[in-house]
């Protein structure tokens, strides 16, 4: 996982993150990468658990990292390309572009998003993208990316299964990040599957 460049952070972060008890590898990892425009963030759970799983999600992210300028559509039918041969991932990914002030993102799976706006006015004040059923590598479907606008304190989670549902709550924006994801992993991780999750809140402009 490379780090997005802090001196210059269009975002701040935290991750928190377990592997399955029996296994010595996680098959969740997460990516945070800086880009052309601005940032890339995305959460990726390999199918299965143990070493196999987790090669599977260091190839994707590899491939995000890499090619973190390109479209989240295009992103994920190269991961797609490039896992064929192997068993699998669930991943969703969100674009941060600081030049339009957007979010653009999209999941293939159940890994979980949500984002939790700073202003509580806002409507919706939480928003979810649509994740699309299948599996990237195995069975990829009709993809479609959501454009969103993003303004300074709006603060996005992504959780693979291995976090129970229902963590999103907004008391959340008045932690870091990083005291955010330990607190989910903490309160909502389960121990009987990989666990990870990624807090990124959003310092962009503010309108």
């Amino acid at each position: 996982m490379r780090v997005f460049d802090k001196s210059h952070r269009l975002i701040e972060w935290g991750v928190a993150a377990r592997h399955h008890g029996v296994e010595a590898e996680s098959g969740d990892c997460c990516v945070v990468q800086q880009s052309t425009r601005g940032a890339l963030v995305a959460v990726i759970d390999g199918v299965g658990h143990g070493a196999e799983a987790a090669r599977v999600a260091r190839t994707a992210a590899a491939v995000l990292e890499k090619y973190a300028d390109e479209s989240v559509i295009e992103l994920v039918q190269r991961c797609h390309r490039q896992l064929l041969s192997m068993r699998g991932a669930v991943m969703t990914l969100a674009s941060f572009d600081a030049v339009d002030g957007t979010m653009m993102w999209l999941g293939v799976g159940n890994v979980e998003g949500v984002l939790l706006r700073t202003d509580p006015t806002a409507t919706p004040n939480i928003e979810s993208p649509v994740l699309r059923g299948g599996v990237v590598g195995y069975q990829l479907p009709p993809l479609r990316a959501s454009v969103i606008p993003v303004r300074r304190g709006d603060t996005l989670i992504l959780a693979t299964d291995g976090i129970r549902s229902g963590f999103a709550e907004r008391s959340v924006l008045h932690d870091s990040p990083q005291k955010t994801a330990d607190a989910i992993l903490a309160r909502h991780g389960k121990e009987t599957d990989d666990a990870l999750v990624l807090v990124a809140r959003y310092l962009g402009r503010a309108s």
